[in-house]
């Protein structure tokens, strides 16, 4: 990937627009910025970042993954995440599924625990490939503090506009909990023409190839290349999300909508092959997802804001419903990465059992 000339997103591709939000500006607390991440969070639950400040992490990053990508299968499969409840460490393709069918996934990534980074070299989860603990100082972790210095300048103004206690939000993602935060590098395999990627998605486009929600609250993406769309509210059509230089992407994630009672959107999505000339690369992503502690409830904060238990209030019994899981940040993310699992699979229901707060559930 280093040195390579990419081709640009073609210009004849329909894409969704996304608000910018300038982080330096929104940490100062200005207030154009506040209210463009506010719309943004509440409406589609995807908006740009620029000028964040983690471009040499990103590069260092990718270079990380493209090393460890580039290791022997079997050395990889002695760090892979498994089929239970772990997340972190090495997934490799196919081993999960991407729709109710069973149909496997076609990407190899690697997951570093957020735990594991900042306490390196003592071992909080597990242990990682030797590409992985080479790079633990000089680049994960300045990733992941980055990341978790950006998301949580995001939380804390979501915390004030929902009107919660200050530091309640923050303190629900604060470092001294063990959570599934974490930092993933992701490699998609390229196609052999424009033509093969498009009939590749419109053979997959009825079974809505890896459509889901995040599971946890944040989500901080870098991209090289096209391939992400969203599925707009109201909408029953994909539409690409176009990457610009020196942006990150960032959205809302189950935990998120959950905590506020449906008012941060946690917004359906999936990656597809880049349109045009792109699809012939090989697609690299990179997102730090934050997450609350493993133990923190996940059920709404309506005692703690008026605005959150004005929200409930307007919901209809099956909404409410919804938003009662019963589950902590932890268990909602092990049941949702478990059921994907493809040697979990029994049947389309493993697949319904992997779901999250997607607002078109029949998808």
């Amino acid at each position: 990937m280093p040195g390579i000339t990419l081709p640009p997103f073609p210009d004849d591709i329909p894409t969704h627009p996304l608000l910018v939000v300038d982080f330096p500006l929104l940490k100062a607390g200005d207030i154009q910025q506040i209210d463009a991440l506010w719309k943004a969070a509440t409406e589609l639950g995807f908006w740009y970042l620029k000028n964040h400040g983690a471009d040499h992490e990103v590069d260092e990053m990718f270079k990380m993954g493209e090393e460890t990508m580039g290791l022997p299968v079997n050395e990889k499969l002695k760090f892979e995440q498994g089929d239970d409840v772990q997340s972190f460490g090495y997934k490799a393709a196919g081993a999960s599924a991407t729709d109710e069918y069973g149909n496997p996934d076609n990407v190899e990534f690697i997951n570093v625990a957020k735990d594991d980074a900042l306490a390196y070299p003592s071992i909080v989860h597990r242990t990682y490939p030797s590409s992985v603990n080479a790079c633990m100082d000089s680049t994960i972790r300045p990733f992941v503090r980055k990341s978790i210095e950006v998301n949580n300048t995001v939380l804390s103004v979501f915390e004030k506009k929902l009107g919660l206690p200050t530091g309640m939000l923050l303190d629900h993602h604060a470092l001294r909990y063990p959570s599934g935060c974490e930092a993933r590098v992701i490699k998609s395999p390229p196609f052999a023409s424009d033509t093969a990627a498009r009939q590749y998605v419109k053979e997959k486009v009825e079974v809505a190839l890896g459509a889901h929600t995040d599971f946890g609250s944040l989500s901080f993406l870098h991209n090289r290349l096209g391939g992400l769309q969203v599925l707009p509210p109201g909408s029953d059509n994909w539409q690409y999300v176009r990457p610009l230089p020196g942006h990150a992407l960032c959205n809302i994630g189950d935990a998120l909508t959950l905590l506020s009672g449906g008012i941060l959107r946690s917004n359906l999505h999936r990656v597809v092959p880049p349109p045009g000339a792109q699809a012939m690369y090989e697609r690299w992503s990179l997102v730090f997802f934050t997450r609350p502690g493993n133990n923190v409830p996940l059920r709404m904060l309506k005692d703690a804001s008026e605005m959150i238990k004005n929200a409930a209030e307007r919901m209809t019994l099956e909404e409410r419903h919804r938003f009662e899981t019963n589950a902590t940040a932890g268990e909602w993310l092990a049941r949702r990465k478990k059921n994907r699992r493809i040697r979990n699979r029994i049947g389309p229901e493993t697949w319904q059992e992997s779901k999250g707060m997607e607002h078109k559930p029949q998808v």
